[in-house]
């Protein structure tokens, strides 16, 4: 039988602690809500207020709830106020001593069953653990912000957690809606690991300026469907947070270097600007605390000298695999000619490109004369040389470097001078295909985010010797296909693949490590941050051969260990096991 928690303690009232002591309250548990003083205590008190008061308005709570739940709540200076709790949950900041005090004095004041959580999302609980007499009735409860809304909850135990307690706490967050996730103590502990090393590189990105703050953002929303874009959550978070809690792993997580604080964060700290809290971090805001953006000497302006564009209403798609189909699809829906020429053929590039077209038609829309439209300005090729009239030739093969490479090559010969040359590869070096060519001002990369037809949008990829004229066209005719358009360098991964993989890559290295299994970390991403998919998801419908392609591509170019492929993703690969469309993959698949 599971231990009932009636009456529980929260030490350190900031937006995580206020939210916690909601969580409790609105589930029927009487809450003492401990800070260090008068002042500190009422701005608790006002941020549970306004939270509350949010919930109301938008419907998701009565007002007689949110008046019974405040009722459940007693707010007290000092921590002798917890000496007949049955639980204590701390949530006060990252710092290792400032915990370790406080789980001293609560080993001095609380009952001797009292079982004590921190909510660390960074330190070892161990670290926290040692500071008191009960090692063996502390534990981890990691809740994830907004504490009420976020339905994860990671419970970490130690190697001295007695069973009972982890047992406890584990129905605890059942009775709380919440979905825990039972895991051993390491460093960043299941989501902060994945989570940080992909801000961390997204900064490094940024700092390196190889792309703008505001494309970086778009990459990672408009292209993987995330929440938010890495910089303006790590404005949300904090960017003092962020930099302790990148150091903490880094020191005590191996010392994996995708965990040590880009150069530009620590700067940024000391130069005070830490995000929402002080209204400047990467973006500027209207005022300390606010969630408003508004316009700083960085911010995009629009350029009256943009240079001039070529008229595209002929496309050329060369492919035969999903990505050329959906591009077909994406440029005859919008009112392009399309010449498609495909490696199998006319009619199998034809019955890809007619399912595609075929999502189209929805019950919300059941007429299919637009999709027989943009069947007949499709023409299909069995050969380059009926690219001669294009305007615009997407490349979309899949092919082996030195194939792709005379790919272009016979595109040179073949068509028009000014035609824009467009490679959609995630993996090839965009400029080698440039060379291969007579023309490499005219060659850029356009890299479609998958899936093409749900995801909006483009990296317009340029090389070296890319012109300003061939990226304005680029530009200007994914704006007409209602994509929105990022510009970035050469460079292996682009921005979305570059941070999407090594993300996905870490996932595979923890799972190989035994440290948790496929649900729970797909659980801690979905459920933790908000992420659509997890990872071990994302991958069996990406392919585990191609996350396996695009991460070797990206430890070829930076030979960073932390970007190695994982062995069980090669593994897994060599044995067959490619994900959905193979039938396995780290899940079974059936009905595929």
């Amino acid at each position: 039988m599971a231990r009932e928690f009636t009456r529980v303690g929260v030490v350190g009232l900031g937006t995580m602690g206020a939210g916690i002591v909601e969580v409790f309250a609105r589930n029927g548990v009487d809450v003492v809500a401990v800070e260090i003083s008068p002042d500190a205590l009422a701005r608790g008190r006002a941020t549970l207020a306004r939270s509350t008061d949010r919930a109301v308005a938008r419907g998701r709570l009565a007002g007689a709830e949110r008046d019974a739940l405040h009722a459940r709540v007693d707010f007290q200076v000092g921590l002798d106020a917890l000496h007949a709790v049955d639980l204590v949950v701390e949530a006060v900041p990252e710092r290792l001593d400032l915990k370790r005090r406080i789980f001293a004095e609560l080993d001095r004041i609380c009952r001797p069953d009292t079982i004590l959580a921190t909510n660390t999302s960074s330190l070892g609980v161990t670290d926290i653990a040692v500071a008191t007499g009960r090692p063996q009735q502390v534990v981890g409860l990691h809740f994830f912000n907004p504490a009420p809304v976020m339905k994860l909850v990671e419970v970490v135990r130690t190697v001295v957690t007695a069973a009972d307690v982890v047992d406890d706490v584990e129905a605890l967050c059942t009775r709380l809606g919440k979905v825990g996730v039972t895991i051993d103590d390491r460093a960043g502990f299941i989501a902060n690991a994945l989570l940080f090393g992909y801000l961390n590189q997204a900064v490094s990105l940024f700092e390196a300026r190889h792309v703008t703050r505001e494309d970086l953002d778009a990459a990672m929303t408009l292209g993987c469907g995330l929440p938010m874009g890495p910089l303006a959550l790590l404005d949300l978070i904090g960017l003092d947070t962020a930099y302790e809690i990148l150091n903490t792993m880094y020191r005590h997580g191996g010392r994996n270097r995708r965990h040590a604080p880009a150069p530009l964060i620590r700067q940024m700290v000391t130069a005070g600007l830490l995000g929402r809290k002080t209204g400047r971090g990467f973006y500027t805001y209207d005022k300390p605390g606010s969630a408003q953006v508004v316009p700083d000497p960085a911010t995009p302006t629009a350029v009256d000298d943009a240079p001039g564009t070529t008229a595209v209403t002929r496309v050329g798609v060369v492919g035969s695999g999903t990505t050329a189909a959906d591009l077909a699809a994406v440029f005859a829906a919008a009112g392009h000619q399309v010449v498609v020429v495909g490696a199998d053929g006319p009619a199998g590039t034809a019955g890809a490109v007619r399912t595609a077209l075929d999502e189209g038609v929805t019950r919300d829309d059941p007429d299919p004369s637009g999709r027989d439209a943009a069947l007949a300005r499709i023409t299909w090729a069995d050969a380059l040389e009926q690219l001669a009239d294009v305007d615009l030739v997407l490349e979309a093969t899949a092919g082996e470097p030195d194939t792709t490479r005379t790919l272009f090559a016979r595109l040179d010969e073949v068509c028009k001078p000014g035609v824009v040359l467009a490679t959609t590869t995630s993996t090839l070096p965009v400029i080698e295909l440039a060379m291969a060519t007579r023309r490499p001002a005219d060659v850029l990369g356009l890299h479609f985010c998958t899936p093409v037809r749900a995801r909006t949008l483009v990296e317009v990829v340029t090389t070296v010797r890319t012109s300003p004229e061939a990226t304005a066209t680029a530009r200007a005719v994914c704006a007409a296909l209602g994509r929105t358009t990022l510009v970035c360098d050469d460079r292996a991964g682009f921005v979305v693949d570059a941070l999407l993989f090594p993300y996905l890559n870490d996932a595979v290295q923890m799972l190989a490590a035994g440290y948790a299994g496929v649900d729970d970390i797909d659980h801690a991403m979905t459920l933790g941050c908000g992420y659509p998919t997890g990872p071990f998801a994302l991958l069996d419908a990406i392919g585990l051969d191609v996350a396996l392609a695009v991460q070797r591509a990206l430890y070829r170019e930076s030979r960073e260990p932390g970007l190695a492929p994982a062995p069980l993703l090669h593994h897994l690969v060599t044995a067959g096991h490619l994900g959905r469309a193979a039938g396995r993959g780290f899940r079974e698949h059936t009905g595929r």
